[in-house]
């Protein structure tokens, strides 16, 4: 062996030669997949899914049946990592601690049917994303156009949502999911390739999902709106001291510009928090049901508004896709 300085390398080197290499190849299949996937998030000119559950609104009519493809692609492509809620429950906390299992849904095996009965529920209910786009317009050739442009998240691993449940309800012979409580929502920031970073409250408060039959199987889909708070709250306070519920109600350093009308009006949406809620989508696609343990897990697809500021900033327009796992009680 020979070092880089072309000094002999004594007889005690170990390069751990082995584990080195099968770091970068599994480092070079999560790329690959990655990239794989990444154009789902390019906006779809047809919005013809294989089960139409509801009208979409514009913001989700870009995702489409080819997000949920690509969503479905990245999440199979690593199993090495894969592990099952049963495994799960046998790991201690030390174990678990430090690893990221905490910011991982669980898997399902099997591709049974699972039919709901009456006061049945979806509990423990993950949702774990795995990318993020934000819409941007693009000037290209004296030309302005809105694309989704792929960002990397910021947050540390923190952004999953976890212990989901709701009732479910079967009008018609077509499942309804109703969520009512959990930990339902992230604050999680992304950040662009220029730079400029995005936060938004991850979150599917007030879901009601609307499915396309009335059992769990692979290929039952199911989607509806959900409720989207500000990512601030009243008691946030700005770096001037200026907040919704408590604070000044006006920058104090600048009290020159804020005494007449103009100058007021020049600073109002800075000066006058509020506390904006908007409205998101999700569309959910099941791939994996175990009827023994009542598990189902699949895919997502989610599109929400951005921060606001607290009223002072046009949200941004993002898309979530990942992964899910549920529990049917």
């Amino acid at each position: 062996d020979v070092l880089p300085n072309s000094t002999p390398c004594p007889q005690h080197c170990n390069y751990n030669l082995p584990t080195n290499t099968t770091k970068m190849k599994f480092t070079a299949a999560a790329t690959v997949a990655f990239a794989a996937s990444a154009n789902a998030f390019a906006p779809a000119t047809t919005g013809n899914r294989a089960t139409q559950l509801n009208a979409m609104k514009d913001d989700f009519a870009k995702v489409g049946a080819a997000a949920l493809a690509g969503a479905a692609i990245f999440g199979a492509t690593m199993p090495a990592q894969a592990i099952t809620k049963s495994e799960l429950n046998q790991l201690s906390y030390l174990q678990v601690k430090g690893t990221g299992l905490a910011n991982r849904c669980s898997e399902v095996i099997g591709e049974d049917t699972i039919t709901p009965k009456g006061g049945s529920r979806i509990v423990d209910l993950c949702i774990e994303p795995k990318a993020w786009a934000v819409e941007e317009e693009i000037g290209k050739a004296g030309k302005t156009e809105k694309k989704f442009v792929n960002s990397k998240v910021m947050t540390r691993q923190t952004y999953t949502l976890e212990g989901i449940e709701g009732s479910i309800k079967t009008d018609g012979g077509v499942i309804t999911f109703v969520e009512e409580e959990g930990i339902d929502y992230a604050p999680t920031t992304v950040q662009l390739p220029g730079g400029e970073r995005v936060p938004f409250l991850f979150t599917v408060k007030e879901l009601v999902a609307k499915g396309n039959g009335g059992a769990f199987k692979p290929g039952f889909q199911m989607g509806g709106d959900f409720s989207v708070p500000s990512y601030r709250t009243g008691l946030f306070l700005d770096p001037k001291g200026r907040g919704g519920t408590t604070g000044y109600d006006m920058a104090v350093a600048l009290p020159g510009l804020q005494s007449g009308e103009e100058g007021d009006a020049e600073l109002f949406k800075e000066n006058n928090k509020t506390f904006d809620v908007g409205q998101g989508r999700i569309e959910m696609e099941v791939n994996k049901v175990n009827a023994e343990e009542s598990e189902i897990g699949g895919v997502f697809v989610a599109s929400q508004p951005g921060d606001t500021d607290m009223g002072s900033k046009v949200p941004k327009k993002i898309l979530t896709k990942g992964i899910f796992y549920a529990k049917i009680q």
